[in-house]
């Protein structure tokens, strides 16, 4: 099989929500945008991995940082092998592959995913090493730059090179803020369980609802100014489910079912039609 094939597979496994708006981008920026997901996903995994002690995983990302940031038009087909090798029998196919995911995208803004992915990778090993402790709003808002707002950054840096779509910055952070926001709202239980709350200290839910939709409003600023096309067409469907899973929390629900989320999504779809 072609590896853009095969990541479109595991991009499929992965994440069922993000494959839908993907496979809808045009050819060329799809590619840049499943490169992008995927090798944040490989991270990603890492970062929330069950069996890896967090000093480990702090190694791996650094590791994976550190190999990003040599990369000249490529990598050696053995670049992450000595980083990831020790821990290859428990890590998921999407983190092992993450050279692949790397290639993927067009050359001349695969530079740019590399980049954003080793940031990324050294904000990660950072919070794990201190346990991902949110003391105060300040904290919260460097990890969530750190994990999402920097990925809307990211983003609007693909529009540009596709086709020349212009963005408000301020207003990208905001988007992938929220996002995660809405994450941490959603999975606020399992983290406790395992021992980690990205609350700053003494807030409530409802703080954090609060938090999620100041954010929310910059996204929805974000997409009202972007232009009918692929960058609007991709982002209203991760921003749809976003405020869909916060109208699901206050409802009592713990997260949208699979069915509420195809429901939405095809909602969506069917008035861009």
């Amino acid at each position: 099989m072609d590896l853009y094939g095969d990541a479109l597979n595991i991009l499929k496994e992965t994440s069922r929500t993000f494959y839908i708006p993907i496979v809808r981008l045009p050819i060329g920026l799809q590619e840049a945008v499943a490169s992008a997901y995927l090798c944040l996903r490989a991270i990603d995994e890492i970062e929330d991995h069950s069996e890896l002690d967090n000093p480990t995983k702090a190694t791996l990302l650094r590791a994976i940082s550190l190999t990003l940031q040599a990369g000249v038009d490529s990598f050696p087909i053995d670049a992450f092998h000595k980083g990831l090798s020790t821990h290859e029998d428990i890590l998921p196919e999407v983190s092992l592959r993450i050279r692949e995911w790397a290639i993927l995208a067009p050359a001349t803004i695969a530079p740019r995913i590399w980049d954003a992915t080793a940031a990324m990778a050294d904000r990660m090993a950072y919070w794990a090493e201190r346990n991902w402790k949110i003391d105060n709003e300040a904290d919260l808002d460097r990890y969530t730059f750190g994990v999402a707002g920097a990925v809307g950054l990211m983003l609007s840096d693909l529009w540009a090179w596709y086709d020349g779509t212009q963005t408000n910055r301020t207003h990208a952070i905001g988007f992938g803020r929220g996002l995660q926001a809405v994450n941490i709202l959603r999975n606020h239980k399992e983290d406790l369980a395992r021992g980690v709350s990205f609350y700053p200290v003494g807030w409530s839910e409802e703080r954090m609802h609060q938090y999620a939709r100041r954010n929310l409003a910059m996204a929805d600023a974000y997409i009202s100014s972007l232009p009918l096309g692929p960058a609007m067409d991709f982002c209203q469907i991760p921003l749809t489910l976003a405020y869909g899973t916060l109208e699901a929390l206050a409802n009592g629900k713990q997260k949208l079912s699979r069915s509420d989320v195809i429901a939405l999504i095809d909602r969506l779809v069917t008035s861009d039609q």
